[in-house]
């Protein structure tokens, strides 16, 4: 039983069509996989990663027309990070966004690592990540067909961050139950605030990776559009995921029980700050309905939903994902 790193994260959208040209065209992410949300299937579930959809490479959207504005603040997952091979390709990213006017930082350092903080159009707080230095977790491949050149583009999830005002409950849960160990830490930004603690698990590296941030300077985080769901972590295979579900009872903590999600399978908790967790087994994949050539251009629907595709489809507005090919 051990965590091999991050699986994928799943934010918020307002609104599914910008959001698509933003993380294909600007990003240069592939769209992999175009589903509903599967409990509540009158929305899109949009899956943005690297050629085919690794594990570790997607960072996922569900569409909520109306969701608000979030108001940042604690107990919440709340920055994403993206990895790029090196730092040139953080030079070539920090062109392309003054190029297309995204919301930016300067390149800075992140403990050993250079790093770009940036935000999408909802405020969604994003940083590109160098794996110059990085040994750990390997990262996907970028589509050939990518709106950014090849050895420029994203190769996967960084860590995440998570910002809590008591860490200890949060700590514990990386570090006895889950298979995380702290290894280093780094300046927080924000004057007279703690250190941010990085945590590791499996091979390591920045796919591999948590940042808990704590913060007492702040109320607790207001979700909507530009925020984060949860954060999804990479476990092997259905046995190890009925494992942990046996682990997380054992330390009573409540859980869904293993969830079928058809590309993957899952299981969720929250932790005692209310961050709320998946696990995601490897398999079987987003190829595992269409074609790798195809991937995301149609609307996909697991087999339990196809009787009710018409229905769902009038529902959804029409979102045009196609490709020349």
């Amino acid at each position: 039983m051990e965590i091999k790193g991050i699986h994928h994260v799943s934010a918020i959208t307002a609104n599914a069509k910008e959001n698509y040209h933003f993380y294909t065209e600007i990003l240069g992410m592939r769209l992999v996989k175009k589903t509903v949300n599967q409990d509540d299937t009158s929305v899109y579930h949009l899956f943005y990663a690297d050629e085919v959809g690794k594990p570790g490479t997607d960072l996922t959207f569900f569409e909520i027309p109306n969701a608000g504005t979030t108001y940042p603040g604690i107990n919440s997952i709340s920055g994403t990070s993206l990895r790029v091979p090196n730092d040139a390709a953080l030079t070539y990213f920090q062109d392309r966004f003054n190029e297309y006017n995204v919301d930016q930082d300067e390149i800075s350092k992140q403990g050993e690592r250079k790093v770009i903080h940036f935000r999408d159009p909802e405020g969604q707080r994003l940083t590109l990540i160098s794996d110059e230095t990085n040994t750990g977790v390997a990262g996907g491949n970028v589509w050939e067909r990518s709106s950014v050149p090849v050895d420029k583009g994203i190769i996967g999830l960084g860590p995440s961050k998570l910002t809590v005002q008591d860490p200890t409950p949060t700590i514990t849960v990386l570090t006895e139950i889950l298979t995380f160990k702290q290894v280093s830490s780094y300046p927080s930004p924000v004057s007279g605030q703690e250190d941010i603690l990085i945590f590791s698990t499996g091979e390591g590296g920045t796919g591999a990776e948590i940042h808990l941030e704590v913060r007492n300077d702040l109320p607790k985080e207001r979700p909507g559009r530009g925020s984060v769901h949860h954060v999804a972590l990479r476990v092997a295979n259905e046995e190890e995921l009925a494992a942990w579900r046996d682990r997380l009872q054992e330390f009573r903590f409540p859980n869904s029980g293993l969830v079928e999600r058809f590309y993957f399978r899952s299981l969720y908790f929250r932790d005692p700050n209310g961050i709320l967790f998946e696990f995601a087994t490897d398999g079987p994949g987003f190829t595992t309905d269409e074609d790798m050539d195809y991937l995301g251009e149609s609307l996909a629907l697991p087999p339990y939903f196809e009787d009710q595709r018409e229905v769902i489809e009038t529902k959804l507005k029409p979102l045009d994902t196609k490709k020349s090919h």
